[in-house]
């Protein structure tokens, strides 16, 4: 937490994928990295779309939206890659587009309804935020609910491994 973050406060990064809005703890955020072809594996997961070099460091890189279950991610000009540290490892998470860094007010976090169909625990909780929009519009700012991703849930242990 930096100086100015108030006690309850947090920064998050904000992307999108898949049209929807996501969002991780800034204290997580490495890097942002524009899209790169990262060295292909053989034998891992299809959402893992390889391994790049981070100054040194192997750091595998996975499809976002393939690890939630979604169809992947067409690779465009705005396009990057979040890269995050989860339990003292890196990764790579390819998403659409970064959208902003916002404060949040931490008790503004709803929980995650108890719905999820596919693996339980990967949105640690929902919050809404006032969300700037694209240059030119007539609505300048709109609400946008954000789904906050618990990178610890994303972990893939095994793929974590691969860097190691």
């Amino acid at each position: 937490m930096s100086s100015t973050d108030a006690p309850g406060e947090r920064k998050i990064v904000t992307f999108s994928l898949s049209h929807q809005m996501f969002g991780i703890d800034m204290n997580a955020l490495v890097e942002i990295r524009e899209w790169e072809e990262p060295t292909p594996l053989p034998g891992v997961p299809a959402f893992i779309k390889g391994v790049t070099n981070l100054r040194g460091t192997v750091v595998p890189v996975v499809g976002l939206a393939e690890r939630l279950g979604w169809t992947p991610s067409e690779i465009h000009a705005r396009s990057c890659i979040l890269v995050v540290s989860i339990a003292g490892k890196q990764a790579g998470f390819l998403v659409d587009e970064v959208a902003d860094i916002v404060l949040i007010n931490s008790d503004s976090v709803q929980p995650a309804p108890d719905v999820e169909a596919g693996e339980p625990g990967l949105i640690a909780g929902l919050v809404q935020i006032t969300a700037r929009a694209p240059e030119g519009s007539v609505d300048e700012h709109k609400a946008v609910m954000v789904s906050l991703l618990d990178l610890n849930a994303l972990a893939l242990t095994r793929s974590m491994d691969l860097a190691a």
